[in-house]
């Protein structure tokens, strides 16, 4: 018998950055009050779901985030280091277009690479942590579903990577709002569908959003939608052929990021 599992991908809520600084990893920033009505406004989303394991990145906004399903489903929240946000040279450092980071010479060699990217840990890096991070989530929760917290860059990486396109990309058309969940659906081991759906695009709308850094992969970057009729509670699914993506202990099978998979006749 076929076991289905799918795998709730969910950026963290919206965070408190008065400072408007790059935080990436750096300790101490914490969900905003409109922050912690998005992660519940997610939650709340798959409270008729089966989910039966949350595990969140080490940082403290998605620690938060994954509170509300944690005391939704009575269920620990465990960590899991590979779901971080990635690594980047301009953490703690104001880099919107104005800003002194961007205006200063010494900083331009950073940005000479877009590919790699040269200014932060590359892609391929974090592709491969977040799809085993993914099928270890699978595992914990064979048959029925899972939430992990992670953040923008990574997840849209992990989503790109599985949807065989190239890694680097234009960050202003990523399709990953705040508390936005992107669901991998497996067969088995393998990946036969993703889907996409913003519960809390009703409070991004409205939340001001304090400190939003522009930057190369800024975590705090909103996403651009992509679609004119896409709305709150919206779901796209897309389904694939992905054979090589199906390994059942999360090892990453060697390709080349720009090949795309065969779409389902």
């Amino acid at each position: 018998m076929t076991s289905k599992t799918i795998v709730h991908v969910l950026r963290h809520g919206e965070v408190h950055n008065p400072d408007k600084v790059l935080y990436g990893r750096l300790p101490g920033f914490h969900l905003s009050e409109v922050g912690g009505q998005m992660a519940k406004a997610a939650a709340q989303a798959l409270a008729d779901r089966d989910v039966t394991y949350v595990v969140a990145s080490p940082l403290e906004r998605a620690q938060e985030t994954a509170e509300p399903f944690a005391a939704q489903f009575k269920l620990p929240v465990a960590t899991d280091e590979r779901l971080i946000e990635s690594a980047n040279w301009f953490e703690g450092k104001r880099v919107g277009p104005g800003d002194g980071s961007f205006r200063d010479p010494r900083n331009w060699w950073v940005l000479r690479d877009p590919v790699t990217p040269s200014w932060g840990e590359p892609y391929k890096q974090i592709a491969e942590r977040m799809f085993a991070a993914l099928h270890a989530a699978r595992v914990a929760a064979e048959g029925r579903e899972a939430v992990c917290v992670s953040h923008q860059l990574p997840v849209w990486i992990l989503r790109r990577y599985v949807e065989r396109k190239r890694l680097w990309h234009d960050p202003r058309r990523r399709q990953c709002s705040l508390a936005s969940l992107t669901s991998f659906h497996f067969e088995d081991t393998k990946i036969v569908g993703i889907a996409y759906s913003e519960p809390a695009a009703h409070l991004v709308a409205i939340s001001p959003a304090p400190g939003r850094p522009r930057a190369p992969d800024a975590c705090s970057r909103p996403a651009r939608r992509p679609a004119a009729h896409h709305h709150a509670g919206s779901v796209h699914w897309k389904r694939r052929r992905l054979r090589h993506l199906t390994l059942g202990d999360g090892r990453v099978p060697g390709r080349q990021a720009s090949s795309r998979p065969t779409a389902l006749g």
